[in-house]
């Protein structure tokens, strides 16, 4: 969520996240040449130089349907280069690359196949051991329910 008075992320620094945030198994971030390539597989007209023009903010007027690529591509929604908030697209990210940690993930993988209860222990060692560390509850720094469920991240369009 933006914040009074705050601007909202420019469209160079969303797609940088997305750079950032999604990348291929075991690699380095995909190349401007890799996601034109792939957004032209789809018909839209873009070159590499367009997208790396994006990603630094030289250019920043794409057309909704450059808009449309980019998100198919890194697999958000394309409001989430025109919505003021993207928190919930935000946490997800984040999430992505808190996930990319061998510990978080090997973490995560042990717990799959516990009973409810025993998920909830761990949970609540989790909680424990964030507030040990001063860190904010799981339910504030990765956008949850509280539930398990995550807030305000519309799907990716499947087409």
């Amino acid at each position: 969520m933006v914040a009074q008075g705050e601007q909202p992320a420019s469209l160079a620094e969303r797609l940088d996240r997305l750079f950032k945030a999604v990348r291929p198994a075991g690699r380095r971030e995909y190349t401007y040449e890799e996601v034109a390539a792939a957004i032209r597989e789809d018909g839209i007209s873009i070159s590499h130089t367009y997208v790396w023009q994006l990603r630094k903010g030289l250019r920043d007027n794409p057309t909704k349907r450059h808009l449309e690529g980019l998100a198919h591509f890194f697999g958000v929604p394309a409001s989430y280069f025109l919505d003021d908030d993207t928190s919930g697209v935000d946490d997800q990210l984040e999430l992505l690359v808190a996930l990319r940690d061998s510990d978080v993930r090997a973490l995560a993988l042990r717990a799959s196949g516990l009973s409810p209860a025993s998920i909830k222990a761990v949970l609540g060692m989790v909680q424990h051991a964030r507030s040990i560390e001063g860190l904010p509850p799981a339910d504030e720094a990765a956008g949850t329910t509280g539930e398990g469920g995550v807030t305000g991240a519309a799907d990716a369009d499947e087409s």
